[in-house]
């Protein structure tokens, strides 16, 4: 009568280490994928999230730009509103289509060093666009909220008592004067604390802007401050005549 073989034990716990070293491969092969699905997603979603971003907001979102207002693109489509800007700005039609994200061979068409010049005159042109947009309505209330906000600083003298100040250029034609900032209370006029702010061109904000914005919203107009300063004079040899 045959005898059925003896098992080995051993072959039994080597399927078992086969099984489980499969199952573990198995698990990582699992985890390995959906960590690359997960980097693929991520991406994804960056470079939408970059091409959803226009020029106009990258250029907002600078460091130092923060006292400019978001122009409207219909505004700056608008080839009325860009009367006489094409003079001021070289690459003009380059720029402007930098700035409304038109699709343009710009890399097969110009070098390196006219690339940049490209970029530099779209800041300028928007700057200039802009002068013209915040004597707008659209572009007064858009300036109102970031009033509101002492967006622009406010002014240094102690007597304003902080009163929120409004952008001011000392000409409309540019790369004459850098801007400065205006106090409605005071009426005088200051350089801005940031050094980058300070640094923009006066032009892009013009000279008419603070004066409208207060025949707009005259409730933004402040009430003068009475208080004074009192002087006696400690000396007999002061002259009296700085003392009335």
């Amino acid at each position: 009568m045959m005898t059925e073989p003896d098992k080995d034990p051993l072959a039994d716990i080597a399927g078992e280490d086969d099984a489980s070293l499969l199952a573990d491969h198995v698990a990582a092969t699992d985890l390995t994928s959906l960590v690359e699905a997960d980097d693929d997603e991520r991406e994804e979603d960056m470079s939408a999230s970059e091409e959803d971003s226009s020029w106009i907001s990258w250029f907002l979102s600078l460091r130092g730009n923060e006292f400019f207002c978001e122009v409207d693109e219909e505004y700056i489509q608008d080839d009325f509103n860009l009367t006489g800007l094409s003079s001021l700005v070289p690459y003009y039609d380059y720029a402007l289509d930098m700035i409304l994200d038109v699709e343009m061979a710009i890399e097969e068409s110009l070098t390196e060093e006219q690339q940049e010049l490209v970029e530099s005159a779209a800041e300028m042109l928007y700057g200039l666009i802009h002068a013209r947009y915040i004597i707008t309505n659209r572009g007064l209330q858009a300036m109102y909220e970031k009033l509101t906000s002492a967006s622009f600083g406010k002014c240094p003298r102690a007597f304003c008592s902080g009163q929120p100040a409004l952008p001011i250029g000392r000409s409309d034609v540019p790369r004459n004067y850098t801007v400065q900032i205006f106090c409605p209370m005071c009426h005088d006029i200051f350089t801005p604390r940031s050094s980058r702010s300070a640094s923009i061109d006066g032009a892009y904000f013009g000279t008419t802007f603070p004066h409208l914005f207060m025949l707009t919203f005259p409730e933004c107009i402040p009430k003068k401050n009475s208080q004074y300063f009192v002087a006696f004079r400690v000396n007999d040899r002061t002259p009296k005549g700085l003392f009335h």
